[in-house]
Parts: C-alpha cells; structure tokens; sequence
C-alpha cells in the first residue's frame, strides 16, 4: 500500500461498518485516524464529515473515508470544501473508477445499502487506483468553483 495513514468518520448509522473496515484496514499496515463517532448514539453527520474533509482539505491525509446511512449526507457535507474531490460508491468499480477518472480524496459509503464485503472491494480499489491524468486531468481542475 502507497498509503501509511487515512482518516475516517461516519454517523450513527455507520458507526458499525466504521469499526469493521477500519480493522480491515489497520490489518493491512496503514494507520486509522478515527474522527468518531465512538459509539451508535445518534449524531449529526455533518459535524464527522467537517472534521474529516477540513483534514483532506488542508492536505494533513491524501485519502479519506466516510459513511453514513445513504452516504449521500457525508459526501454533500464533504464537498464543500475546495481541494475536496468526494465519491459516492456502493460499488467497487465505481470506487475504481472515482480515483481513475476523479482523483476523488474521500470515499464515501452507504453503510445502510452495501455489506463489509462491499465495503472491503471498495476500499481495496480506492486505496490501489491510481488517478490517470491525461484527459481527466483538465476536467478535474474543472471541479472547483471559479474564483476572480
């Protein structure tokens, strides 16, 4: 893995498969930084998808991961942010090709819609695609909101 270390948060709906794939993850050699929640107690998404993405955002970890119950929550919180490219995937080749064609930073999971099978291809293709550049590389720079 080209990766030491990423960050990851969820919600209570994702708490679950939180603690799964961050094991998965953690036995593969790279460290976890965990930003919560710690527990299935109901909590707002935003405030675990804030500290994840202003973490990516500020380039303190190249990759991220988040989850939340339909992972759309997690994922419009964490692309407010500029140097935030967030994916959602329910599927491996999606996650594949958000890194191919997207050079996406976070990935971001429907904890509720996917099982840890799921959820470990995922991670597998997110954490070992490589962005292609080329003509992707044009439109990605496209992504961010125009400043004057």
């Amino acid at each position: 893995m080209k990766y030491s270390k990423i960050i990851i948060g969820s919600d209570h709906a994702g708490y679950d498969m939180k603690e799964s794939v961050k094991k998965y993850i953690e036995a593969k050699g790279i460290e976890v930084v965990d930003k919560g929640p710690f527990s299935s107690e109901s909590v707002d998404y935003p405030d675990y998808a804030h500290s994840v993405s202003s973490a990516v955002n500020n380039k303190e970890f190249a990759l991220g991961i988040l989850l939340c119950g339909s992972g759309n929550g997690v994922c419009m919180t964490a692309n407010k942010y500029e140097n935030v490219r967030a994916a959602l995937s329910w599927n491996a080749e999606i996650a594949k090709l958000s890194r191919q064609h997207n050079d996406a930073n976070i990935l971001c999971m429907p904890a509720r819609f996917v099982s840890e099978e799921e959820a470990k291809s995922m991670i597998e293709e997110f954490l070992n695609t490589d962005f292609e550049g080329g003509r992707h590389e044009n439109r990605k720079n496209k992504i961010a909101i125009c400043k004057k």
